[in-house]
């Protein structure tokens, strides 16, 4: 993104203020948004339904599609046996509507409902989920896709937003199996389901014609999941990562790697033949198998367009590392290592007396999580770069709340916008980013589990 000028940025955080920065006026007729038990046709129907937590009983919930700049109101409705709340995933948004409950706000009790009420001012893919016992609620289905749509569109025939999951069933009820806390889960690699999906069927199939355009919005809603997908069939670009647009579409020549909480935007165009189909493939231990299939039928042109143009920028100050402030988050625990001492409570504690009371992981030696001291208390405006070391036997996806960072490249490249960077086992990352949005902001892995059993932390910006 080229950087701006003083006047430019002046104008955009400007902009960016006058944005409602907590609850807007009461609003009638807002459009509720029921959190509820649902039974849907999950597996195939010769196995019957199985139970979900969904909005609107559905998993994925109702997809909420605005324009950018536009207000986002919705009423959360709590039908569920536990109290809940709802994660706007990757919108810069006022703290007190990020949905964070024990943090931004109350879980919202059974029975009870919570007015969300914000301008998303950032166009691209975004997605919202439970965030309360999220490890539990998002398994089980409460999540679904935000769009916020730019004002110029690209060229293309249709759109399709594609939602990939696994679910952990039990295969002798055709249920979802229990067990959310499992110890095993939390110290290795998260939940891993046993059953993919994507828009909650296991066949999906899209008709298609040969030479027809795509935007596909892919999304990893999955509890610990890490996607390889492969395109057959066709040919595209990433245009946007995380919802945040690239400088220029990169083509799609090796398996797109979606981490857990991960969006990615794709142009495609279709290039097999009629009659046949062309697939998104999941590679999975060097096999593969369809995770969508795009069934071509006819036919759209007798000839293919050129590259896509790149999708108007997001408008971010960039980060200048000459003054940004240095951090360092180290994560370590899990099994194949452990975790031989943390803090907790703000106290020292042995392996022994930190798997008892299920933390199995920490940041910089404490297992705190929610609870810990913030990783730091940043004054709005500043600059940071955070180095993130990942000193465990697994990948972590680490998510920031509220602000977008820059994955960093060597010699200090700033590379693409994000909100959450997939972090392989024994590597580090360094990211970017100006804390230009006050509040106490999460930052934690997005292996729900790990989360769960100690790797979160906050940073607070005032």
């Amino acid at each position: 993104m080229p950087k701006l000028s003083r006047r430019e940025f002046l104008s955009a955080a400007g902009a960016f203020a006058l944005l409602p920065r907590g609850p807007l006026s009461a609003a009638t007729g807002i459009t509720p948004l029921n959190a509820q038990v649902g039974d849907i046709q999950l597996l195939p129907e010769a196995y019957g339904t199985t139970s979900i937590w969904g909005f609107e009983g559905r998993a994925p919930g109702p997809e909420i599609r605005v324009a950018q700049g536009a207000r986002v109101q919705r009423k959360l409705q709590n039908a569920l046996p536990q109290a809940t709340s709802v994660h706007w995933h990757g919108i810069r948004i006022a703290n007190e509507m990020d949905g964070v409950a024990g943090l931004t706000q109350p879980a919202v009790e059974p029975k009870a409902d919570f007015d969300y009420d914000f301008v998303a001012p950032d166009a691209g893919t975004y997605w919202y989920h439970a965030h309360n016992r999220s490890t539990e609620q998002v398994a089980r289905g409460l999540y679904g896709a935000l769009i916020v749509e730019e004002a110029d569109k690209p060229d293309v025939d249709r759109e399709e937003v594609l939602i990939f999951d696994d679910w952990l069933i039990d295969p002798q009820t055709s249920q979802i199996a229990g067990d959310f806390d499992s110890p095993h889960a939390q110290s290795h690699a998260g939940r891993m389901g046993n059953y993919v999906t994507t828009n909650g069927t296991y066949n999906l199939t899209v008709p298609a014609k040969q030479n027809e355009r795509f935007r596909l919005r892919l999304i990893n809603a999955s509890n610990a999941r890490t996607f390889p997908l492969q395109l057959h069939g066709m040919e595209g670009w990433i245009i946007a990562l995380d919802g945040m647009p690239l400088k220029e579409p990169l083509a799609v020549t090796e398996p797109i790697i979606l981490g857990s909480a991960q969006r990615a935007d794709l142009i495609v165009d279709v290039v097999t033949e009629p009659g046949e189909a062309a697939h998104i493939l999941h590679l999975d231990r060097q096999e593969s198998f369809s995770q969508v299939a795009f069934e071509v039928d006819s036919k759209a042109s007798e000839s293919r367009r050129g590259q896509p143009a790149a999708l108007p920028s997001n408008r971010h100050e960039v980060v200048d590392l000459a003054q940004a402030t240095r951090l360092n988050l180290k994560m370590e625990g899990g099994a194949m290592g452990g975790l031989r001492s943390a803090t907790l409570n703000g106290q020292p504690k042995s392996m022994g007396e930190l798997v008892e009371a299920g933390r199995f992981w920490a940041f910089n030696g404490s297992a705190d999580g929610m609870d810990n001291e913030p990783l730091a208390k940043l004054s709005r405006g500043e600059h940071v770069q955070l180095r993130v070391t990942n000193d465990t036997a697994f990948p972590h996806a680490i998510h920031l709340h509220g602000m977008h960072f820059n994955e960093m490249g060597e010699n200090g490249v700033l590379g693409p916008l994000r909100d959450t960077t997939l972090i392989e086992r024994g590597a580090a990352r360094e990211i970017a980013f100006v804390a230009d949005n006050p509040g106490q902001w999460l930052l934690h892995c997005h292996m729900l589990s790990h989360a769960a059993s100690g790797m979160t932390t906050r940073i607070v910006v005032s």
